[in-house]
């Protein structure tokens, strides 16, 4: 009987050695399993990680870059816009320089000669008061008498310079005023100094 108890001890500490045995194998086996599950996930979401900071990186770069571009193009309408302004100071400022109220009596003179031919009959000068007085009646008295037109000569508020001609009372006219003349002047120029801040 001692045998036999001794076999029975012996088979209860095999089978339970077998089944610890066992159950460590199985808590192994499902230990790497769900470290590996752990592993997976874990480089599922760096890489997830990775893509995103890739793809943040690229749309940083990328509205930097148009950032720049734009504060480029900013910077040349900006400048244009200064070296327009600039010029139609410089051209404003030449005009005035230019068209004194003697020059502008010459010029009077010569158009009303010239239309003189054509058969038209009274003509109407607007001038700034300015230019009015400056002018006075000497070049009225001197004008008819070398035409045979009716020539009034009136200030205008809205002549600063220059001047602005009529044939049919105001209905119609010719506009030399100096902000016409800028006008006119800048037309011509502005594209020509365009093309120079392209090069």
């Amino acid at each position: 009987m001692a045998e036999e108890l001794k076999g029975l001890i012996e088979k209860i500490q095999e089978e339970g050695i077998k089944a610890g045995c066992d159950k460590a194998k199985a808590i192994e086996i499902e230990a790497r399993e769900l470290a590996k599950t752990i592993i997976e996930k874990a480089e599922k979401e760096a890489e997830n990680m990775l893509q995103d900071a890739r793809e943040k990186s690229a749309s940083m770069e990328k509205s930097g870059k148009a950032s720049l571009k734009q504060a480029g193009r900013d910077l040349i309408l900006s400048l244009r816009k200064q070296v327009n302004n600039l010029l139609e100071k410089i051209i404003k400022s030449r005009i005035k320089e230019v068209l004194t109220p003697g020059e502008i009596a010459k010029i009077i003179t010569v158009i009303a000669k010239d239309t003189a031919t054509d058969g038209k009959k009274d003509i109407t000068v607007s001038l700034s008061k300015k230019d009015l007085e400056k002018m006075g009646k000497g070049l009225l008295t001197e004008l008819k008498s070398q035409l045979k037109q009716t020539i009034t000569l009136k200030s205008s508020e809205d002549v600063k310079g220059g001047f602005v001609i009529s044939y049919d009372e105001g209905k119609s006219h010719y506009d030399f005023s100096d902000e016409a003349l800028a006008e006119y002047i800048g037309s011509y120029l502005r594209p020509k100094l365009a093309e120079m801040l392209k090069k």
